[in-house]
């Protein structure tokens, strides 16, 4: 009987290579591939599948764009997602890749998992959060071998596998439907200032459109559900959103980020949909959540946004703090207007049936509340601090 491993494919360098060194140097018969579509571009899936069928023994592509969007996107804008300013839009995809390529392993009898990860980043223990549930042996040749890229573009090369990187131009990408990721090569210097042709899914400010767009996005419990008055469904919204907002340059993020292994890393991030998306959404909270739950939410928010980061989505911790931010969101409903123009987002208005807020008793032409009535307040206010003062001033 075969012995077959099942490796988690993208059609990258990595995982490419990945499928001659299972073979040659873990002595596996049959390498099973597991593309996970969760909104990278169609080209992109084609070449995967293309090349998968070429140099492996059996490939599979899974359609999870929708349940991605449903279940782990939807779920980071309730919780304001962020960890260190990146919207998290690899990390949130990870858990979901990687239980689809566990089904699809128990599907094929495979006796290991496979991942093209390094050991220097995140994603390996992102995969193997999910994959060392299972009672398989996890196989991670990058981090084993300890490989370099130069060393993998020669090997591919060898094994006649077609790369798009090549030395010159070494950028390691990974999209999905919320984030675009590039790193490597010259990036990895922080004093690097990127060149445009990293990026493809936004317009450079200075080119973007002279005249700003103007978005009314609706939102119902905490969910974006539509752009300017039009329904749409998730996967729809979030990439008409994308489109909108790249076009007019908003949604880059160039930063020094913190890895979970403790190694600080320069990474480069587009993700359009995501940044206007987060900001109306927190912008709508702040009009219908009270004082308190806003504060309290920082907390869980922040808290969420680390296990999320780390992928740790099957700890029981993530799955009580969601309960609590559902609870929130039952509220967050109504429109925010947002203005896009060359790569600035500005939160223009913002609407909602149950909003916590009274014109009437705002207003500085309304006598519905007594202001007298705040001066017991004021003279408490500050009362232990006035209190130190005096004792000091006696010393």
């Amino acid at each position: 009987m075969a012995k077959k491993v099942a490796l988690a494919y993208s059609g990258g360098l990595d995982t490419s290579v990945c499928i001659p060194i299972l073979k040659e140097k873990y002595g596996y018969d049959e390498v099973v591939t597991i593309s996970v579509d969760v909104g990278q571009p169609e080209e992109e899936i084609k070449r995967a599948d293309a090349k998968a069928n070429k140099i492996s023994n059996k490939h599979y592509t899974i359609d999870a764009k929708e349940e991605f969007v449903k279940d782990y996107v939807f779920p980071l804008i309730k919780a304001n997602g962020s960890y260190e300013g990146y919207v998290m839009g690899t990390s949130i995809a990870r858990p979901l890749i990687a239980k689809k390529v566990v089904e699809a392993a128990q599907k094929e009898g495979a006796v290991a998992l496979a991942h093209g990860c390094t050991g220097k980043g995140n994603d390996q223990l992102r995969f193997e959060a999910v994959f060392r549930q299972t009672d398989l042996d996890v196989i991670a040749p990058m981090r084993e071998m300890n490989l370099t890229r130069e060393w993998e573009i020669d090997y591919a090369k060898e094994h006649g596998i077609p790369v798009e990187v090549t030395k010159s131009k070494p950028w390691s990408v990974d999209e999905n439907i919320w984030s675009r990721s590039i790193e490597g090569g010259k990036l990895e210097d922080p004093s690097f200032v990127p060149p445009e042709e990293i990026y493809e899914w936004t317009t450079s400010p200075e080119k973007a459109p002279d005249q700003p767009r103007i978005v009314d996005i609706g939102f119902e419990a905490g969910v974006p559900v539509s752009l300017d008055g039009e329904k749409l469904g998730g996967y729809a919204l979030v990439k008409k959103m994308n489109e909108i907002a790249g076009e007019n340059g908003v949604g880059r993020t160039d930063m020094i980020e913190d890895r979970v292994l403790g190694l600080k890393a320069r990474e480069n991030y587009e993700h359009p949909a995501a940044t206007v998306l987060l900001a109306a959404h927190a912008d709508l909270e702040k009009l219908v959540l009270t004082r308190s739950e806003l504060k309290f939410k920082k907390i869980v928010d922040d808290q969420w946004s680390e296990l999320a980061y780390y992928g740790l989505v099957d700890e029981p911790l993530y799955a009580d703090l969601n309960a609590f931010i559902d609870k929130s969101q039952e509220r967050v409903t109504g429109t925010v207007k947002v203005k896009l123009y060359k790569g600035a987002l500005t939160i223009l208005a913002r609407s909602s049936p149950n909003a916590l807020y009274s014109e009437d008793l705002v207003s500085f032409d309304s006598q519905t509340i007594d202001q007298k009535d705040a001066e017991g307040f004021a003279k408490y206010h500050g009362f232990q601090a006035r209190m130190y003062r005096k004792v000091m001033d006696k010393e």
